[in-house]
């Protein structure tokens, strides 16, 4: 098709102030993870509040989480000395481990500072992945262009360190989410099944409610005894649940953990993902079976859940 290069005097009179605003950025990750599990770390809330800061000097504060197609993500970006910076996602596409589209309003002290697109493309394999992400940015109160390849490179940055040491663990369970919800989240039930096969739990506290905690033993069959603890960060009913896990009470944090639960034909999809805190602890857990233990845990809750 020929292109019409014709161009009118108001095309021509651009502004000097208008130079510049709009710009195309792409950033490129490969990441040493499987593919589900970086799709999980891009999009699960609790993993996007790990990896969201791009420097310690800045603090995320999540006000809303919603990774679902109409659903909106909204934190605070805090720096001290410096006016509180608003970020508004708004989810246009998800497409599990392919394709997400959303879109992003940066304001300041209620002035829109820009607008974005924001496009990213994931593939790969059991092994490795790789992210590629396209901004569309209009820089409305300045030039934003500058600012938003160094905060939003440094952000992909902690994205792919995070995902290296995240782990995920998936199941199809053949019942009602409102059923599996409910094993779940219910202080009687939840003891009963949590844990692989031939462990037990001993209570000493349990508040399954955001700001409650789970304070118990895990007891292995050969009456090995490893404390733990849950403090519950979020409970949104039958969707998902953000949790810390600790050695201990009042221990050392080892990983930030997040379950959801999805529709899927009459049938439930747990997804139970955790962050640990460092490679190697990570690397340690996946070396003592993690993995396998995990499944475990979800296959007693499938059998809880049949047998009721």
């Amino acid at each position: 098709m020929t292109q019409n290069l014709a161009t009118n005097d108001a095309t021509r009179a651009v502004p000097d102030d208008r130079k510049g605003r709009f710009a195309t950025l792409t950033f490129e990750r490969d990441v040493a993870a499987p593919l589900a599990v970086l799709w999980e770390a891009w999009t699960a809330p609790a993993a996007r509040a790990i990896w969201a800061a791009p420097s310690p000097s800045v603090t995320v504060e999540f006000l809303e989480a919603d990774t679902r197609v109409g659903g909106r993500e909204v934190s605070l970006c805090k720096v001290e000395g410096h006016p509180d910076i608003r970020c508004e996602c708004g989810w246009l596409a998800l497409q599990p481990a392919l394709c997400s589209v959303n879109y992003e309003v940066i304001s300041s002290e209620g002035v829109t500072q820009s607008v974005a697109l924001v496009t990213a493309d994931i593939s790969g394999t059991h092994e490795r992945s790789r992210l590629v992400v396209t901004v569309q940015l209009s820089s409305l109160a300045q030039d934003m262009e500058a600012g938003y390849r160094e905060g939003f490179g440094a952000g992909l940055d902690n994205l792919a360190g995070a995902a290296e040491r995240t782990m995920v663990l998936q199941r199809v369970i053949q019942a009602p989410r409102s059923i599996v919800w409910g094993a779940w989240m219910n202080p009687e039930t939840l003891p009963q099944w949590w844990g692989p096969e031939g462990f037990s739990c001993r209570t000493k506290r349990i508040d399954l409610r955001a700001g409650g905690e789970w304070v118990f033993d895990m007891i292995a069959p050969d009456g090995t005894v490893f404390p733990n603890h849950h403090l519950y960060n979020e409970v949104r009913p039958e969707e998902r649940i953000g949790y810390t896990l600790h050695w201990g009470e009042n221990g050392p944090k080892h990983a930030d953990a997040w379950a959801s639960f999805e529709d899927q034909d009459g049938a439930t999809k747990v997804t139970l993902g955790m962050v640990f805190s460092t490679a190697a602890e990570f690397q340690e857990a996946k070396g003592f079976g993690a993995v396998e233990l995990g499944l475990q845990t979800l296959g007693k809750l499938e059998r809880f859940v049949a047998s009721r």
